[in-house]
């Protein structure tokens, strides 16, 4: 039962602490579409999805009428799109992009694929249709999941990851690769992430879905100010009851909002999603626990202790939480974090030295447009590394932008921001990322 006091705390973190539902997401399965021909599956996806997301913005917008709650994104994900195409999925892709305009959501998640442990000939021909599709496409992500604690890593997917990423930066120069924002590499990837670009709807979901993804850096930090200087078992204890009312009002919305569409609520992911405004940093709420800035000397300290309270605080407000659930820490999306790659104080290495212990991996990270393709794929392999071992979520989505060199900045507007563009090892891998093969999974994978 949400309290009056409850709500009054909820208005003031609306009004003054730029507390948000980062999302609604609509999970959708696409397992009944598949037809003869890519044409036929394109054709059932698009009437679909249409169908069944068809009130879901407007759903989405008298919530927010009703309730003064700002929901900022509606958004749809749908079964990995290798699971249901054959020679041509671009067509499939084409289907989703325009579902997405017609039902009018920001965006639409799972042109992808899972490849933890090998592939198929459908897999194969979409990856390499994922350039293409990105450029031509507005509204569609994807995401693949190239390893798992119990398989290993799947080294010949992480390679391919490496050129597709590269060739898609290539395809949309224009916008200095903007392409490359929509695409995600998972290790260990979850199947109700609400979140874009890497939203899928796993295999062991039901036929249609409502997950929510709250957000709430600037809550979280507000509520440290209160405790500044004060011993870590009380700084944790406020992180804990924050992620609690956050995520209160999160619960309130997925039952809302899926009684209205009539479709089972899913989970909320508690996730503290940040943005380029100020008041809304992750990075800043590392600050505010005594770093000077974000990578300095602590910062995975802090991080990990964040990334457990809202867990903690969040698991006692709602039954069914979800998704990545935790602390993300996106370089262009996070006005601290920019601040400090803009000083050189945030580095590639400390970034993934956190990823050990926040929510997701490396997000959003603008590197130099020369970055070679295995490169890439080894700072893939790297990440999936250590979600494969500590048994975590983690990812890749990072942007080689063509033309710009270390020091450059890119401005990709809106949520996404602007970043610096972040140096890059230069010392070769192609021996090591040219095996192939399938790095084995670790003894502790084995639990049966």
């Amino acid at each position: 039962m949400i309290e009056v006091n409850e709500i009054l705390q909820t208005m003031q973190m609306i009004h003054e602490q730029h507390f948000d539902i980062r999302t609604i997401t609509m999970g959708i399965s696409l397992l009944s579409c598949k037809g003869a021909t890519d044409k036929d599956t394109a054709d059932a996806v698009y009437e679909k999805v249409t169908r069944l997301a068809k009130n879901l913005v407007p759903v989405g917008e008298s919530l927010e009428q009703e309730l003064g709650m700002p929901i900022v994104n509606k958004r749809i994900s749908v079964t990995p799109v290798s699971m249901i195409c054959g020679d041509n999925p671009a067509l499939i892709a084409k289907a989703l992009d325009e579902a997405a305009k017609t039902v009018g959501v920001n965006f639409i998640g799972g042109y992808g694929a899972l490849m933890h442990k090998g592939s198929t000939r459908a897999e194969e021909v979409l990856l390499e249709s994922m350039p293409e599709v990105f450029r031509d496409t507005q509204r569609l992500c994807g995401s693949v999941n190239v390893g798992s604690t119990r398989s290993g890593i799947n080294m010949d997917a992480v390679r391919k990851m490496g050129h597709v990423i590269k060739r898609t930066a290539e395809l949309t120069a224009d916008s200095d690769g903007f392409g490359c924002a929509k695409i995600v590499v998972f290790s260990n990837a979850v199947e109700d992430n609400p979140f874009m670009a890497g939203a899928f709807h796993g295999p062991g979901e039901p036929e249609c879905v409502v997950n929510v993804g709250v957000s709430g850096p600037g809550v979280v930090e507000r509520a440290l100010k209160a405790v500044h200087g004060k011993p870590f078992d009380i700084l944790a204890e406020t992180i804990k009851r924050t992620a609690f009312k956050i995520t209160r009002v999160g619960e309130l919305v997925a039952q809302e909002a899926a009684a209205r569409l009539g479709v089972p609520y899913g989970i909320v992911d508690l996730s503290l999603a940040p943005t380029p405004a100020r008041g809304d940093s992750v990075a800043y709420i590392l600050q505010e626990m005594g770093l000077e800035k974000a990578g300095a000397p602590g910062t995975t300290a802090a991080l990990a202790m964040l990334n457990d309270m809202v867990k903690k605080g969040g698991v006692m407000a709602s039954s069914h939480v979800g998704g990545l659930s935790g602390a993300f820490i996106p370089v262009s999306e996070d006005i601290g974090m920019i601040e400090s790659a803009e000083v050189g104080c945030l580095t590639l290495e400390k970034l993934e030295a956190m990823t050990c212990v926040c929510s997701v991996g490396l997000d959003m990270i603008a590197i130099p447009g020369d970055t070679s393709a295995n490169t890439i794929a080894g700072i893939i392999a790297d990440e999936a590394a250590i979600g494969m071992v500590n048994n975590k979520t983690t990812a890749v989505r990072v942007i080689p932008a063509p033309g710009k060199k270390a020091g450059d900045v890119v401005n990709f507007g809106g949520l996404f921001g602007y970043a610096p563009i972040m140096p890059v090892n230069s010392y070769g891998n192609d021996a090591f990322v040219e095996r192939g093969g399938r790095i084995p999974a670790p003894l502790h994978s084995l639990r049966n």
